[in-house]
């Protein structure tokens, strides 16, 4: 299996900070495309070799024994301590309708430009009626049902349980380790792989939570949060700062959303640190794209921006962030909203994927980000799975597919990268890239669940890719670089239905 990369800024070449002068930024990116060329794309971490075991200190100061306690969990508007039985919610997530059809024709390949009407009517402009709290990744139904089947062991719920137990971050003993100021993209300065293990860790132990019971993991991912609120500022570097606000500012909302309702966590300034640092940032590259052609940044920049703008909406309740997530997704000017991340349709229900040309690992990579954002919409009753006749579906079974060695139909690509007034160029692509191929990825169930169980729709390489990781792991079990925590995992026991 091909070696997983992770999303690096290193890979883009032009990415630098916009506050750079214009000699300086073009002989920056002229570097980073060539030093990227000259080994076959792959970027390296700078910090790619820090361990769970060097980041986690101390022992748990929690001394109070493991309680088990029973399914019910405090949720938005019950006042009840952990444990203590939860009102069936009015609010439940949407049932929503889907097309049977990933392809809009028969044709090969299509290349429709109009997207085709949400199937289930729904527009951004919806977003506005009331939010469903856990709404996030999941909701208080999925986290019942979760907890009944490991309880009941059944599987394969209870292998991805066990996944989960036996990672090192999961550990109701992890202690926090915030910074004021986070780096990505700073040279020596670099220190966001302490974000990324807290987040993780933070996710993990509210998952633990709610599937056993144990206060001790909630309390654990209460203390880790409160602590960041508490202590971070500013996350900054150069045009890597947008990935680091990206990817770890959705994952931190879902880690929130998890003990929104916990006694001692601090919500409100948690919501502040999220309005304040993550979304200006995420905000700023969806509409400036760091001061670059449209087309310079690949799909995966938009697709971890826009989802951190739905999670930060969600988390806060802010309807018109919702709204601006949504309408980026669907009618968006960058390479991630869903027109452009699957240029072209084929016979058979395939989609290009765009990235699919430059490598499997950035290419696997879009494909989570884009799911991760799907499942959260759909939780608050917007099927954006379903938009523009399900054609997430046919770009995530066209990765799918070449990714279980099998061949895929290829229109040719022009990607145009640089900056006005700055540099400029274009690389061709004329095939989907063997780099990569075959790389691992936790992001399979959530797709397959959504589309072939729920739905019914036929996807028979998602279905072939999601039993070849079944049981899925999370952060800390696909290595120890930001590659392995670009995704919460643990879709097995999460997603399965």
């Amino acid at each position: 299996m091909g070696a997983r990369k992770s999303l690096k800024e290193s890979a883009e070449p032009w990415a630098g900070d916009a506050s750079a002068s214009a000699p300086q930024a073009a002989e920056v990116g002229r570097r980073r495309f060539l030093k990227t060329a000259a080994i076959g794309g792959t970027a390296v971490g700078l910090l790619g070799g820090v361990s769970a075991a060097a980041l986690a200190s101390g022992s748990s100061s929690n001394s109070a024994s493991a309680t088990r306690l029973a399914p019910g969990r405090p949720g938005r508007g019950h006042a009840g301590g952990p444990g203590s039985p939860r009102p069936s919610s009015a609010k439940g997530s949407t049932s929503v309708s889907v097309s049977k059809s990933a392809s809009a024709s028969a044709s090969d390949p299509v290349t429709d430009s109009a997207p085709a009407i949400a199937s289930t009517g729904q527009t951004a402009a919806s977003a506005s009626s009331g939010f469903v709290h856990p709404g996030l990744l999941h909701t208080q139904a999925d986290l019942e049902r979760m907890a009944a089947k490991v309880a009941a062991g059944a599987q394969p719920w209870t292998a991805g349980w066990n996944r989960l137990v036996a990672s090192s971050i999961s550990q109701s003993s992890w202690k926090p380790n915030p910074q004021p100021i986070v780096y990505r993209g700073s040279a020596n300065q670099d220190n966001y792989p302490a974000m990324y293990y807290d987040i993780h860790a933070a996710y993990q132990n509210g998952l633990r939570y709610h599937v056993s019971g144990d206060i001790a993991h909630a309390e654990a991912a209460v203390a880790i949060l409160n602590a960041w609120s508490a202590t971070l500022t500013e996350v900054t570097g150069d045009g890597d700062r947008f990935i680091a606000a990206g990817v770890y500012g959705y994952q931190f909302a879902n880690a929130a959303e998890l003990v929104r309702d916990y006694p001692g966590f601090e919500l409100e300034r948690f919501q502040q640190m999220m309005l304040k640092v993550f979304y200006p940032l995420n905000n700023s590259f969806l509409t400036t794209h760091n001061g670059s052609y449209i087309t310079n940044y690949w799909g995966s920049w938009d697709e971890l921006s826009y989802a951190s703008v739905l999670a930060i909406g969600i988390l806060c309740e802010d309807s018109a962030k919702v709204d601006q997530a949504l309408t980026y997704f669907q009618s968006g000017a960058g390479n991630g909203s869903i027109l452009h991340a699957v240029p072209h349709l084929y016979s058979g229900g395939l989609g290009q994927w765009v990235e699919a040309g430059r490598d499997q690992g950035h290419a696997t990579l879009g494909i989570g980000l884009t799911a991760a954002f799907c499942q959260m919409a759909w939780n608050q009753g917007h099927d954006m799975y379903g938009y523009a006749d399900s054609r997430f579906l046919a770009g995530a079974e066209y990765v799918a597919q070449y990714n279980i060695g099998q061949s895929v139909p290829y229109t040719t690509y022009t990607w145009f990268y640089g900056a006005p007034a700055v540099w400029s160029g274009s690389q061709t692509f004329t095939a989907a890239s063997p780099d990569s191929r075959g790389n691992v990825r936790p992001i399979w169930e959530m797709i397959y669940n959504h589309y072939v169980v729920r739905q019914g729709m036929s996807a028979p390489a998602l279905a072939q890719i999601a039993a070849s990781v079944r049981p899925e792991g999370g952060g800390s079990q696909y290595g120890g670089d930001s590659g392995g925590f670009d995704q919460l995992g643990f879709g097995t026991l999460a997603y399965t239905l």
